[in-house]
């Protein structure tokens, strides 16, 4: 058998990252390369965890530990650093060992017949909070517990073994439901910060994330690119976009590309606050750039609290649409930092993850929307059932 190795890790710098080792003569591999600390001969027993270095022929590459989980499979674990990484992959190359992605791998290694299991296995790096964690794994058979006590997509599945086509449908359809609100928690969320100038967008995202990174000022038109910044708002791991002012009165090159920006990355929102200026009229943004807001999840943010209440004096913010489906208005100062709490609570409560069950079943894969989406459609057992089949075991693309 060949031998394959992949990182394990995510990409970019770490403190520490996993390169994966599998095959039969992985040791054999590792004793060309690896040096045990005191220069005594290593024996790759499985359960046992050795410390040394790994050298290309004179040169030192870093030192390692290399955990030996079973006697055809290693985990390597060296410094962070990307440059140090792919050195080690290079090495292995050279030893013969075909290099894999981190899924590749795992399909590879994987002894389980529950695809779900594995695309959980997949997905764990990729997580972006605790609770995702949690809504990820209860989505995998949970073993001994009678069948009425499981909630995961597992468990679901194999109950619409039994079950009549009408309650699978509607079942998938409510999964599926549940599910968008769901990839907020487990994926993160982005929220973009859209307005006019000058109505304090900076200064929110620098609340928002309790440090200096947007350049403030009160100069109109201060940010004429977009900052982003990463940041927690109560379940949600947020990314948030501070987003150039919507004027349309600009006419210079620089302005006009920084407002098209603007309105793609509005575009690719999952939520927007509509930041206004509590001091000034409500009508401060054009209809043209209404349009695109109107399909979204959108909060209306009047920033300025402390300065004269005139926002709301032409009327209704709903005026700002012709659905008029704008949400009502939260009142903050983010140059004070009051209403912030109750803010971040309106934008969990607008992502809809305000009360939401991490217990419940879920699907977190294209491959799994997929399927779910074919189930709620079928008529009769012998429609369902195959697919529902491909759902726990079917064939991974990876």
């Amino acid at each position: 058998m060949s031998v394959f190795a992949a990182v394990m890790t995510g990409k970019g710098t770490g403190a520490i990252a996993t390169i994966q080792l599998y095959g039969d003569s992985a040791a054999d591999i590792l004793k060309q390369i690896f040096t045990l600390q005191g220069q005594k001969p290593a024996e790759f027993s499985t359960g046992k965890i050795l410390l040394g270095t790994i050298a290309a022929g004179s040169e030192t590459i870093d030192q390692v530990t290399i955990g030996c989980e079973d006697n055809n499979t290693y985990a390597i674990n060296c410094h962070g650093n990307p440059l140090i990484v792919e050195r080690l992959m290079q090495l292995l190359r050279q030893q013969g060992v075909e290099l894999l992605t981190a899924e590749q791998l795992l399909c590879k290694t994987s002894a389980e017949n529950n695809t779900i299991a594995l695309e959980a296995r997949l997905t764990l790096p990729k997580i972006k909070t605790f609770e995702g964690t949690r809504i990820i794994l209860n989505q995998i058979d949970s073993g001994p517990e009678p069948p009425w006590f499981r909630a995961g997509l597992t468990a679901s599945a194999k109950n619409w073994l039994q079950s009549p086509p009408d309650k699978i449908a509607v079942e998938a359809q409510k999964i599926l439901d549940k599910s968008k609100i769901a990839k907020f928690v487990i994926f993160g969320c982005r929220i973009v910060l859209a307005g006019p100038p000058n109505t304090g967008k900076s200064t929110l995202l620098n609340q928002l994330c309790g440090r200096q990174k947007a350049i403030v000022a009160d100069i109109k038109g201060t940010t004429r690119d977009w900052v982003s910044a990463n940041c927690t708002i109560g379940r949600l791991a947020v990314e948030l976009i501070d987003t150039a002012g919507l004027d349309e009165k600009l006419v210079d090159d620089i302005g006009k590309a920084a407002q098209q920006t603007a309105l793609e990355l509005i575009n690719q929102a999952d939520i927007v606050l509509l930041v206004l200026d509590n001091s000034e009229p409500v009508n401060q943004i054009g209809k043209s750039f209404t349009n695109i807001l109107a399909n979204k999840k959108v909060l209306a943010v009047l920033n300025k609290s402390d300065l004269p209440f005139v926002a709301q004096r032409s009327g209704d913010l709903s005026c700002l649409f012709e659905t008029g489906n704008i949400p009502n208005a939260v009142s903050i100062s983010a140059k004070l930092g009051s209403g912030i709490d109750y803010l971040c609570d309106e934008i969990q409560r607008l992502a809809g993850v305000e009360n939401f069950d991490p217990n419940q079943p879920v699907c977190f894969t294209a491959r799994q929307e997929q399927l779910l989406t074919q189930i709620t459609k079928a008529k009769s057992k012998d429609a369902s059932h195959p697919l529902i089949t491909e759902l726990l075991s079917g064939p991974l693309n990876v």
